[in-house]
């Protein structure tokens, strides 16, 4: 890779050769990106959970579960009853979230697979909320493929 500059010369000089070396710049420029990807720290992408403490003592009665269903086009079954509207979900949650924790009932969330996320957040951040300790989702299995 050379560029010619002017024409030959009657003096019997060799023509001029402007060539610019970049393997060292290349070199240069490597190690210090590796240098830079060294010194990133590393992202932790993670989610804080108040997990209960493990309990090693078996239970003394089945606990009470109620399973609320959120059907494809938003509409919220707790325990296979319709609720009407996202006040009658709250009262529910501040109903169960107002007893004991270790007498809550649990609470199993079972979304639809075609049903909307932001109709599942609105139960979740409600039972958040209202301060629902044992919730989980139920039915995972139908998103795996």
């Amino acid at each position: 890779m050379g560029m010619n500059v002017g024409s030959s010369s009657a003096s019997g000089e060799p023509e001029v050769m402007l060539d610019v070396n970049t393997t060292p710049l290349i070199d240069v420029m490597l190690v210090l990106l590796v240098m830079l990807i060294i010194t990133i720290p590393i992202q932790l992408h993670s989610i804080n959970l108040d997990m209960p403490p493990p309990s090693t003592t078996p239970l003394d009665r089945e606990p009470v579960v109620h399973t609320v269903v959120i059907d494809f086009d938003g509409t919220v079954y707790w325990d296979e009853a319709a609720l009407p509207n996202l006040a009658a979900i709250d009262a529910k949650m501040i109903e169960i979230g107002a007893l004991p924790v270790n007498d809550q009932p649990e609470v199993h969330i079972k979304p639809n697979k075609l049903v909307d996320y932001g109709a599942v957040a609105a139960v979740m951040a409600s039972a958040q909320r209202n301060s629902v300790k044992k919730m989980g989702m139920v039915g995972n299995e139908q998103y795996v493929k």
